[in-house]
């Protein structure tokens, strides 16, 4: 069996696995080949799921969730983020996750906000597609990486898997007051497991390589994910929502009260 439709058959087994007896069934949905892969899985097994974006007004996601969404012909919803709530919010998810790392509170912020909508809309389970950019090259250190050696990318692989555990770790500690599980299916031990075993070079092809992912691509194309997704560059969360953007905003606005 081919090495794509191998993997297609594990990610099926996860995705299955974490919506097994949930009752209603969400996506945190950017339109990404991530997630897009993730809510196509679940419409090929049948499993009737709603699509949740949440961003700033015209943010990418909020834009290129939309198209996609209407592509997949699947249930869409999107919650259009506010300034000043935003930064209200954002003294919270501080406070309860206690963190310097900005980058974790840009996606703690960002999940609370998708589980509050989740709430909103009765639901109790929202799958993320987290944990394909730590196991697939996702992440641009990997192509500045390359040269180093697959030994070094391997080791960069596992330095990333425990970050992520850890910030679904604070995501858990931000959202567990709404009675929505974040559930992360492609960081299951059987996909790390699987993933480690897949040849780089089925991952990313060199450092000069902007799109990587390049086996999951496969995938996705396997699966007739929409083209747009397939072929677009990885663009986190916080960037999409233009969440990274008021966070920094912020921060320096903190900065200049206590230093002015």
């Amino acid at each position: 069996m081919l090495l794509p439709t191998r993997l297609s058959q594990v990610l099926f087994d996860v995705v299955n696995a974490a919506i097994k007896d949930k009752g209603p069934i969400a996506v945190a949905f950017s339109g990404g080949i991530d997630s897009s892969l993730l809510a196509t899985i679940c419409k090929k097994n049948g499993i009737s799921v709603t699509l949740l974006t949440i961003g700033f007004p015209q943010s990418h996601d909020v834009c290129f969730s939309k198209r996609i969404a209407s592509k997949l012909n699947l249930d869409h919803r999107i919650k259009i983020l506010e300034e000043n709530d935003f930064y209200e919010k954002l003294r919270e998810v501080i406070k309860k996750v206690n963190c310097e790392n900005i980058s974790h509170i840009e996606n703690c912020i960002a999940f609370f906000y998708v589980a509050k909508f989740a709430q909103e809309r009765g639901f109790r389970t929202v799958l993320s597609a987290n944990g394909c950019d730590e196991l697939f090259c996702g992440y641009d250190i990997y192509r500045t990486t390359f040269d180093k050696g697959r030994t070094r990318l391997m080791q960069l692989m596992e330095e990333k898997i425990l970050n992520e555990f850890r910030l679904i770790h604070e995501i858990d500690k931000t959202v567990n007051d709404f009675g929505v599980k974040i559930s992360q299916p492609f960081l299951s031990n059987k996909i790390i497991a699987f993933s480690r075993d897949i040849p780089i070079e089925e991952k990313i092809l060199g450092s000069d390589d902007y799109l990587r992912k390049r086996i999951l691509r496969k995938v996705a194309r396997l699966l007739s994910v929409p083209k747009e997704s397939t072929l677009k560059q990885k663009k986190a969360m916080q960037y999409g929502t233009k969440i990274h953007k008021k966070v920094r905003k912020y921060l320096n606005n903190m900065i200049t009260e206590q230093h002015p």
